[in-house]
Formats: C-alpha cells, sequence, structure tokens
C-alpha cells in the first residue's frame, strides 16, 4: 500500500504548488498539513514524496520563464565555444547560478541525516516561521530597493544562493523569503528579488526532486500518487508565480510576515495542546 493516496497526493500538491514561490514555506506548509491529515511527516516516503513534487512546481518556473532561460543557456553554450561570447551578460549570469547552487549542494547532502531527521519537527517548523518572518520585516525595512536585476552581481548570486541553506536546515524558514529577503537587504527592487529567487531555486529544486525519487518509489510512494502529485504542483505554481510577480511589483512583503507569524504562533498552540504532534 502507497503511503501516499491519490486524494492526498492532490491536496499536497495543491499546496506545494501554492507555497513553493511565495515566501511562507512550502516545506513548513507541506509539513503541516501532513500531520493533519495525519501522515507519518518524518517517514522517509513522504520526505522523497515532498522533494519529488517540487519538481512539478520547478517546471512551471520553467515553463513561465522559458524565453529567458533559453537565451541564458544558449549564452552559456555559445560562451563554451567562443571566447568572444564570454562577456554576455547572460553567459556570465549562467555561471553565477551554478556556483550559487553549489554550497546549498553540499549542505544538503553533507546535512541530509539532519534535514530529514530533528530538524523534520513541527517544533522546528513553527520557531522558523516565526524566525523567517523577523528577517523579512527587516529586510523590508532596511532595503532600498534601488537595484534593478540589470545591477546584480556574482556577490549578490551567491549571497542570495547561500541563503537557501537556511530554509534547507529550517524547514519553515522559506527558500524563497530567504533569497528574497536577502535580495532586499542588498537593495535589490522586489522584481529583481523575486526574479532572481526564481532562477537561483531551479537548480537546487530540481536536483533535489531527482535525488530523492528512488528512495520515494522504493520506500513506498507509488508511481501515481507522485505523478498526480506533481501535476497539481505544476498547475498551480504556475498561477502562484504569474501573481506574485504581478504583487511585488506594487506591495511589500509584510503581508507574509503577518501570514507566516499568525501560521507559527497557531501552530505553537496545536503542539502545545497535543492537537498535532
Amino acid at each position: 500500500m502507497s503511503a501516499i493516496t491519490v486524494g492526498q497526493a492532490v491536496v499536497l500538491g495543491a499546496v506545494e504548488g501554492v507555497t513553493e514561490f511565495l515566501p511562507v514555506s512550502s516545506t513548513g506548509h507541506l509539513k503541516i498539513t501532513e500531520g493533519l491529515m495525519g501522515i507519518q511527516v518524518e517517514d522517509r516516503a513522504v520526505v522523497g514524496f515532498s522533494a519529488v513534487i517540487q519538481v512539478g512546481a520547478i517546471a512551471a518556473v520553467l515553463v513561465y520563464f522559458r524565453e529567458d532561460i533559453a537565451r541564458i543557456v544558449g549564452a552559456w553554450f555559445r560562451g563554451l565555444r567562443d571566447a568572444g561570447e564570454r562577456e554576455n551578460r547572460d553567459y556570465r549570469f549562467a555561471w553565477w547560478v551554478i556556483a550559487a547552487t553549489v554550497p546549498v549542494v553540499l549542505v544538503g547532502l553533507l546535512a541530509k541525516p539532519l534535514i530529514e531527521g530533528p530538524l523534520a519537527s513541527l517544533w522546528v517548523v513553527a520557531g522558523s516561521l516565526i524566525g523567517g518572518s523577523a528577517v523579512m520585516w527587516a529586510a523590508e525595512r532596511v532595503g532600498r530597493h534601488k537595484r534593478g536585476e540589470g545591477d546584480t552581481s556574482l556577490r549578490d548570486a551567491m549571497l542570495v544562493g547561500g541563503s537557501q541553506i537556511l530554509a534547507l536546515l529550517f524547514p519553515g524558514f522559506s527558500r524563497s523569503g530567504a533569497t528574497m529577503s536577502t535580495a532586499l537587504l542588498l537593495d535589490l527592487d522586489r522584481v529583481a528579488a523575486t526574479r532572481l529567487s526564481f532562477f537561483l531555486g531551479i537548480p537546487a529544486l530540481t536536483g533535489a526532486g531527482l535525488y530523492e525519487l528512488k528512495d520515494a518509489l522504493g520506500a513506498g510512494v507509488g508511481a501515481a500518487p507522485l505523478l498526480v502529485g506533481t501535476a497539481v504542483s505544476f498547475a498551480v505554481a504556475y498561477a502562484s508565480v504569474a501573481w506574485l510577480l504581478r504583487f511585488v511589483t506594487g506591495n511589500s512583503l509584510n503581508v507574509f510576515v503577518a501570514y507566516r507569524i499568525v501560521v507559527g504562533v497557531l501552530l505553537f498552540g496545536l503542539l502545545a495542546a497535543g492537537g498535532l504532534s
């Protein structure tokens, strides 16, 4: 019997799609939803399932930004063959994304037992939701929003990409929240911060999903729940990405800060009262 049913996969896919790129923590929301549905949060099959359905959300970003991605990848391949193409900003940006992904991959591999063990606790999720909110609030207060996407540098990419480690180690912190907050602290405007967060998330999340695929199948998740969850995640994430890019053009992230605090406090209350374990 599959560790996750098709019906549960639909719900979890929708939660993943909505929350993957919003700065509210997809991992935290998945763990909360799993807990409410009576699914074992720390089950290896469940952890693997959560990572695999992220691929659906990443696929949505690949489709949404297909023209940008094709341009960047094309410039990278041309630069590998032709030294004259290496001054192209897209060629350099491709290398920045690759370099910025290395730290999070190394930490993910080295800290895997912790990530799938003690750090998977819902108590950690609750604390990280509130702690991450403080970082986002500070970023909105301090950031001057004076730099656009064309002003980004290798330093920006490394710092923003490296901040994904916070979300990796502390589910509930939010990968999007960490990367967008770091970008805002570097004085990028909200649209540039959001787009940079998207691009830097593609290799890390895709790699994590593919790496976990064998474990998810081998640990007791059927092919049907994986396919359904991934498909639902793709559809919902595409809509979520489009909405977020429109939202950040004229709004701050403070609405997400308030939401995260409310969810974190409620989660602490449920755990303390025994409503969740």
